[in-house]
């Protein structure tokens, strides 16, 4: 089974550069740095990517939002330099929640 998870840097900023290049380091991800620096959803989509990080202080990566809409596990996740704060955003999804099953999503956070 390949555990490999895809993680895409999408922006250019300094911050970016750094961890991109720390995550190289580690094996069982792939980072990947496209040719564009914010590339739209369609190159996006094509790239196939588990993990989308991106600079919160750059513009907002509309298309990777747009993306994780549809891609069911995919991870957004919004480095802010200046806090040294991670944001984190999933395509988790609930379907017709309860208040319990709401619970559990905000007790699990």
């Amino acid at each position: 089974m390949n555990t490999c998870r895809r993680i895409l840097v999408y922006g250019n900023s300094l911050i970016l550069s750094s961890v991109g290049a720390r995550l190289r380091r580690y094996s069982g991800h792939e980072v990947i740095i496209p040719g564009v620096a914010t590339p739209g959803r369609i190159e996006l989509q094509a790239l196939k990517p588990d993990v989308i990080l991106f600079d919160v202080e750059g513009p907002r990566p509309e298309a990777a939002f747009l993306l994780l809409e549809t891609c069911q596990g995919m991870v957004l996740i919004g480095l802010n330099p200046d806090g040294n704060v991670a944001k984190v955003w999933t395509g988790k999804q609930l379907r017709e929640p309860s208040t319990l099953d709401l619970l559990r999503v905000i007790d699990s956070s």
